[in-house]
């Protein structure tokens, strides 16, 4: 089975290295490669590929109105290549509320250490989203589906455990994490009466402008973590990209600590760790909620959760970009609900 791509991009240097890096790997072939937006969607439609990797910044046609006009005529999964600036951050955000499936940055340095090692994320993050291909109608034959699961058996909460005895709302994701957060959150009031701790896995370049777009669009207040920040009803910290963040202190004088990641650390910010920490300061009285992305964080924290007596939430597999964290922590029999996107805010609302 052979996943088709195409690649997008106005530098032929930068083409030639990811064909380079893809075809490594003998389950990718690179079935075409244009230089600008334009000469990119007239390939997509052409080609149809199972996925396309597209630069931002092209001439005769941008990146994100190439995107646009692809997921209108022919949707499929679309990678983005972003630069690490401010301007790059909002650019990709734009990007993922028109459609695309997830981004990488341009900088292979910010992927992995060694050339090697970013060819192999780089093929794990095409073969992940061509296996799920959320986007497109219906997949081509050629490529490998993942099969639909059966929603697992929730774990039963301990007797008298309810959402409304959780006094703070955890919530952590991955791929497809910056458009499910909006969804979910956009559905809060601006009386919400909890706080809220959001952990994204990000760049550092994109949190700040990514709770800043949250910040707009929410009724709730939203901001990136700051070190010793207090937790109270109605604002939500979002955890700095690059670090990590802890919750410290006691039930009704909860903070945040934020520090420098462990090198050896592959999620940075880590929904383990911070779902780990909430229950050491917090026991049994925290909502973890486990939204779409790649691997398994937040599956061992939600675990303490579990055995604390707090609440876990997953999404279900329909509503995911990818399905991987949400599965890890329904799989292991830890989700008390597993829900749709649609409606985990609601629910959230509702709850408290």
């Amino acid at each position: 089975m052979t996943i088709r791509v195409l690649v997008v991009d106005d530098s032929a240097f930068f083409r030639r290295a990811i064909k380079s890096m893809l075809e490594s790997d003998p389950t990718i072939q690179v079935v075409g490669m244009a230089g600008n937006g334009q000469e990119g969607v007239e390939q997509a439609l052409a080609l149809k590929p199972d996925i396309v990797t597209m630069d931002i910044e092209m001439p005769v046609m941008d990146g994100i109105s190439a995107l646009r006009r692809i997921m209108a005529r022919s949707p499929r999964p679309v990678l983005m290549f972003s630069s690490l600036t401010q301007d790059g951050a909002r650019a990709t955000l734009d990007a993922l509320d028109a459609g695309a499936a997830d981004f990488l940055p341009k900088q292979f340095e910010e992927i992995a250490r060694d050339r090697t090692e970013v060819g192999r994320v780089l093929c794990q993050r095409i073969k992940t989203l061509a296996r799920r291909a959320p986007h497109a109608p219906t997949p081509a034959a050629h490529v490998p589906v993942a099969p639909v699961r059966r929603a697992p058996t929730a774990a039963p909460a301990r007797p008298g455990v309810s959402v409304r005895d959780c006094s703070l709302v955890l919530i952590g994701t991955s791929t497809g994490g910056p458009v499910a957060l909006q969804r979910v959150l956009t559905a809060l009031p601006g009386s919400f009466s909890r706080p809220l701790v959001l952990i994204q896995h990000m760049p550092a370049a994109f949190t700040p402008t990514f709770a800043e777009r949250l910040n707009g669009l929410c009724a709730i207040e939203i901001r990136e973590a700051q070190d010793q920040d207090m937790l109270r009803p109605g604002l939500a910290l979002l955890a700095p990209g690059g670090k990590q963040l802890q919750i410290e202190g006691h039930a009704g004088a909860l903070r945040v600590r934020v520090s420098e990641s462990p090198p050896e650390l592959n999620y940075k910010p880590s929904v383990d760790i911070t779902f780990t920490s909430a229950e050491r300061a917090n026991p049994g009285k925290n909502l973890g909620v486990v939204l779409t992305g790649m691997g398994a964080d937040g599956r061992e924290g939600a675990r303490l959760m579990k055995r604390n007596g707090s609440v876990v939430w997953s999404q279900d597999q329909a509503s995911c970009t990818v399905y991987g964290m949400p599965a890890a922590v329904a799989d292991a029999g830890l989700s008390d609900r597993v829900l749709t996107l649609a409606d985990v805010g609601p629910e959230l609302a509702r709850g408290f």
